[in-house]
């Protein structure tokens, strides 16, 4: 991991989580269906994708689950590492993956065959206390929030994304801040609060 954060050569060796090596084994078979039958294929590593729409949890939705709680007014934890907040992930807004995607599907030649990590990157990164923060600015509420020391298994402390190569290669930046992200969820939740409450609340 460099300043910029996780770049593709990042060894993928180790043991993995179920959901990460589901994502490892369905990259293997985009690879073997590229190779063996020409399948035109690009694979987007994605970080952490967010935005309107996301039905968030604990384990995935991150930010969904946090501005619901905060909009509905319910508690929340921070798990793991000492139960500080102070984890840290990049926010990718599912807007910028969307343009990504969109461009990838107009120019296939050009990106065929490609693994690229897709994501927020450094300046688009939060700890969970900055989301706290970030949530109750927006919405006007503050929650109790329980600390939780255990890590989970196949936690991390940190992880934010290297995107030099899909910029290289496509031009593609990231441009919605987790602000941004945040306010687009509220104003989501705050549209469909009727639908959406039994779900999340």
């Amino acid at each position: 991991m460099s300043a910029r954060g996780l770049a593709e050569d990042f060894s993928l060796e180790g043991y993995r989580s179920l959901y990460g090596a589901t994502k490892l084994c369905a990259e293997h078979l985009i690879q073997e269906y590229h190779h063996f039958y020409g399948l035109r294929t690009v694979i987007n590593r994605c970080g952490l994708v967010a935005g309107p729409w996301q039905m968030g949890g604990a384990d995935q939705g991150v930010v969904a689950l946090w501005v619901a709680r905060h909009f509905w007014r319910q508690p929340l934890d921070y798990f793991g590492f000492g139960g500080t907040g102070k984890q840290v992930r990049d926010v990718l807004h599912v807007d910028d993956l969307f343009e990504l995607i969109d461009y990838q599907l107009g120019n296939l030649p050009q990106v065929n065959g490609a693994t690229l990590n897709v994501g927020g990157g450094r300046a688009m990164s939060v700890s969970l206390q900055e989301l706290t923060a970030l949530c109750q600015r927006e919405t006007g509420h503050a929650v109790p929030v329980a600390a939780r020391p255990e890590n989970r298994p196949a936690d991390v402390p940190l992880y934010f994304t290297d995107n030099s190569r899909v910029t290289a290669l496509t031009g593609w930046q990231p441009r919605r801040s987790p602000a941004q992200t945040v306010a687009d969820v509220h104003r989501w939740l705050r549209t469909h609060e009727a639908q959406l409450k039994p779900s999340f609340a």
